[in-house]
């Protein structure tokens, strides 16, 4: 592999204008085809094989005309302290901002609270049901407009008057401004880690164009795949994040061999074969474990997976191809301005006598106290894994959103008014097809559901054209996303199971609560089977790459150590509330069900990337004859400066999204930002030489016999070694090398 992306990195190099102007047309279409493409409607999460989406399915077939209804909104009106709004004036207020809205053009209906019955008990609050004849994001600006002016009407008399439903969801701003501080931040590190502006522009233009055409896909996809917003998002996040450092691991190398005295063509090909190859194997790492998530079966989540290994491709040939042309294109302005001035050809090692790196000082450090570090690092991790253990998992709601929203304040109102439940009602559809009474089967669900405790009320039952399926609304007493909903559900399911023992039918409880529970038991039981593949992928790659068998070991042991803590601070932060008045978290509760598996999936690859990018200078001192602390001493005075800087951009990037609006986002920001500093600072830079340290030359062994059978990856350029440059640089021609044999 080594050979043949040399050969790429020489070509790239060569055909610059060539490379350039097709990633540029690239870029091109997929802007103009994201332009060009429809807005795709945000699809609510599914679960396959689970008793809520069994009956949503059934839903669709038997209730067609009530499921083929476009976009909702409710208008929540408040009357004024010691007023009720079935008084006369308040009436009149609110029929005239419903009247407003009559003959809309996308309006289908607006049910009047006082025929419906929609007034709190204490008739302090009361609500009505717009319905619409389009889709959320194709609801026109004048439709929303008029909404936004009907709940005006009613405040201007006096009323308080919020807005919720999915009619506004398409309305949330699907970024901010945070991420550009991520960016930012980048940027800075770029500057001072590579000591030259052009050298981290150049990372940064590459990511951007990786992103670029990732994001134009998405986009462009969105409505015929029905990729939803945060799809597009995690797109973004992850391809800027592995777009900068896999730019900036091929760019630090590119500048180390030019500085070793090789011509400008011979670096880039030697940079591209080289750290190249860790590219390649970092992002197929990145790319098996996005991809994976599939298996877990829900399809948002496959979604999501699929789309951030597109963007972590991309970022790989970007980096194998774009990179490359572009060193081309700025010549010596790559290297450090300090690198210029010492030698006018730019190349040759600067003259750099007197004190050691801070690599090369940590890496000692370590050597001489490693039993104190593992111990400080590994039980410091551990402390903040512990909020983990109290882990719960749930998917947010409009109780998530921050009260600045008018989507909360609705739902503060409905809860305030009808009870805390009523914003997560539950759905029982009844199938009386092989029933032989259904006027009885009916009846009898009703009375079982009523009398089961903590149901608040029991809606009438509405029968199919047919009239095979009946189904019924049964409001909760709890909240939503409270522990004693999730209890609810289960008793009612068991409860249910007489009725359709005694007449037959089949009782299925579904609904928005009931799915999300589902999917938030799928989640939970899929943790531990999904951490278990992707530790053994992670031992298996790593033992071919190594060649060792307890540095794998150790590698797997550290992701469990920094996947841990990041749990644990999620669960501090947004369950136990801990500094979420830092980051814009109003209201605590369950974490986003499908973080835990989603940051696994990510980190695992990233974190495989900064073993491979630190530990490979190591095994390649080692392999040459270094003594094992020499060997640590080396890949940290190589890689260790690289490395931190890469870390500092991606958990930049990450920290960056914290400040949006979105839960999910804000979930996957934090998660994966401490994720990623913990994994590279305190595992791959702590733990990892400390225990590379204690365990001598043992660390490097491998059973004969897996030596025999397992392929010899040269990942770190080893067929390059004694290569003699010549004109037969072609792509697709031989390289001239030495024999290598088996180490």
């Amino acid at each position: 592999m080594a050979a043949f992306l040399y050969r790429i990195g020489r070509w790239a190099f060569r055909r610059r204008r060539l490379v350039g102007g097709l990633w540029l047309g690239a870029v091109v279409l997929a802007i103009a085809a994201a332009a060009l493409a429809p807005a795709a409607e945000d699809e609510d999460l599914s679960m396959p094989g689970t008793e809520s989406q069994k009956a949503f399915d059934l839903l669709d077939q038997r209730f067609p005309q009530d499921n083929a209804q476009g976009a909702e909104a409710r208008l929540v009106f408040q009357a004024p302290d010691g007023q009720r709004v079935t008084a006369q004036r308040n009436k009149a207020a609110v029929d005239d901002a419903l009247g407003s809205l009559d003959n809309g053009e996308q309006v289908a209906s607006a049910s009047d609270p006082y025929e419906t019955g929609a007034v709190s008990e204490d008739g302090t609050i009361a609500y009505s049901t717009i319905t619409y004849t389009a889709d959320a994001v194709d609801l026109t600006a004048q439709t929303k407009t008029a909404l936004e002016n009907a709940a005006s009407r009613a405040r201007d008399a006096g009323l308080t008057v919020e807005i919720g439903g999915s009619a506004l969801d398409a309305e949330e701003a699907m970024g901010g401004t945070t991420e550009l501080v991520g960016v930012v931040v980048a940027a800075v590190v770029l500057v001072l880690a590579l000591g030259s502006l052009v050298a981290a522009g150049l990372s940064l233009l590459t990511a951007f164009v990786g992103v670029a055409v990732a994001f134009g896909l998405v986009s462009a996809l969105a409505a015929p795949l029905g990729l939803t917003s945060t799809v597009a998002i995690l797109t973004l996040m992850l391809g800027l994040a592995v777009g900068i450092d896999y730019a900036l691991f091929i760019t630090s190398r590119f500048r180390d061999e030019r500085a070793r005295g090789s011509d400008p063509e011979e670096a880039a090909g030697r940079a591209v074969g080289t750290a190249g190859s860790a590219v390649v194997f970092a992002g197929a790492t990145v790319f098996i474990a996005l991809v994976g998530l599939g298996v877990v079966g829900i399809p948002e989540l496959t979604k999501m997976g699929l789309g951030g290994a597109g963007a972590v491709a991309l970022a790989v040939l970007v980096a194998l191809t774009l990179v490359p042309a572009l060193f081309g294109f700025f010549g010596r302005r790559v290297l450090s301005r300090a690198v210029r001035r010492t030698r006018p050809g730019g190349t040759g090692q600067a003259a750099a006598a007197g004190r050691p790196g801070l690599g090369t000082r940590w890496a000692r450090f370590v050597l001489r106290r490693p039993v104190a570090v593992l111990m400080i690092t590994g039980l410091g991790l551990g402390a903040v894994a512990l909020p983990a253990l109290s882990l719960e998992l749930g998917l947010p709601g409009d109780e998530s959103k921050s009260v600045e929203t008018t989507q909360r304040r609705a739902y503060d109102l409905l809860s305030e008014g009808f009870g805390p439940g009523f914003n997560g009602p539950l759905t029982v559809v009844v199938d009386m097809s092989a029933a032989p009474d259904t006027r009885s089967t009916t009846d009898l669900v009703v009375r079982t559901v009523r009398a089961v405790d903590g149901i608040a009320s029991v809606g009438e039952p509405v029968l199919s054209r047919t009239k095979d399926t009946a189904v019924l609304t049964a409001v909760p007493r709890s909240a939503p996303n409270s522990g004693e909903t999730k209890d609810l559900v289960h008793t009612l399911r068991d409860t249910v199971s007489g009725v359709e023992a005694d007449t037959g039918a089949e009782v299925l409880v579904t609904g928005t609560t009931a799915m999300n529970i589902d999917i938030s038991e799928a989640m939970s039981d899929a943790l531990v089977p999904y951490l278990t593949v992707v530790i053994g992928l992670a031992v298996l790659l790593l033992t071919v790459v190594f060649r060792s068998i307890l540095v794998p070991v150790k590698a797997a042991l550290g992701f469990l150590l920094s996947v841990g803590a990041a749990f644990g601070v999620l669960v501090a932060v947004f369950q136990w509330g801990w500094a979420a008045d830092l980051i814009g978290i109003e209201q605590t509760g369950p974490v986003m069900s499908l973080m835990p598996i989603l940051i696994i999936g990510i980190v695992f690859g990233l974190a495989m990337d900064y073993e491979v990018f630190l530990v490979s200078r190591m095994r390649e001192a080692h392999v040459h004859g270094a003594s094992p602390g020499e060997a640590i001493v080396s890949g940290f005075r190589h890689s260790g400066r690289v490395v931190a800087a890469a870390a500092i951009i991606m958990t930049s990037v990450f920290a960056g999204f914290i400040g949006m609006s979105n839960p999910t986002i804000q979930t996957m920001g934090v998660g994966l930002a401490a994720a990623v500093a913990f994994d590279a600072f305190v595992v791959r830079m702590a733990i990892a030489p400390a225990v590379l340290a204690l365990l001598g030359r043992r660390a490097w062994w491998l059973p004969r016999i897996l030596d025999r059978v397992l392929p010899n990856v040269d990942i770190e350029g080893e067929a390059l070694t004694g290569h003699v440059p010549d004109q037969a640089t072609e792509l697709g021609t031989p390289v001239r090398q030495l024999p290598v044999g088996r180490d």
